[in-house]
């Protein structure tokens, strides 16, 4: 038996949960849920930002903003980063973070994050209480001990429903197991 809940703001559950650097003068950090891939070629990644927050001011300004995908391990930091105003706060020292910039867009980056994704905005939609900002891929870093995988991330996700952060450790199947037979 099915329950009917109207429209809610998501039931889309998890979803990723990632850490967007943006800045250059003075770099900040805007932990993200509503973010993922929108197009494969051009490769183009979109997030959801409202516009009262601080982050929404600078990627209007500077048009670039980056992806950092957090691990389980760093659900502290990610929580500070949604919870502080970049307004009054250096979200980078208060998480003993290491910014780096990217090699195309000069938008700042996190260090320890193995995955890092830098966007430049292609698109900008106004769809209610969030914009959407699409960014075309520029350029990815990931870590080299991931040797172009990433088993072993421990990515974390964001259950809207509940407001918790969970683990998405381990691989259950790869593209096309289900034809494989394994």
């Amino acid at each position: 038996m099915k329950k009917s809940l109207g429209a809610l703001e998501s039931y889309l559950a998890p979803t990723p949960c990632v850490l967007v650097t943006c800045g250059k003068e003075k770099p900040n950090i805007i932990t993200i849920a509503w973010c993922g891939v929108v197009c494969s070629n051009p490769p183009q990644i979109g997030i959801s930002v409202r516009p009262q927050r601080y982050s929404y001011k600078l990627i209007m300004e500077e048009k670039v903003f980056g992806i950092n995908v957090p691990t389980s391990k760093m659900a502290k930091e990610v929580d500070v980063c949604g919870t502080v105003s970049g307004r009054d706060s250096n979200k980078f020292e208060l998480c003993n973070f290491t910014p780096f910039y990217g090699e195309t867009t000069g938008v700042p980056l996190i260090k320890e994050c193995p995955i890092n994704i830098e966007c430049k905005v292609k698109e900008v939609l106004e769809l209610g209480v969030h914009t959407l900002f699409i960014g075309k891929v520029e350029n990815v870093y990931i870590d080299e001990k991931l040797k172009e995988t990433v088993k072993g991330i421990d990515p974390l996700a964001y259950v809207p429903i509940t407001g918790e952060y969970v683990s998405l450790n381990g691989i259950v199947g790869s593209y096309g197991f289900s034809k494989r037979g394994k």
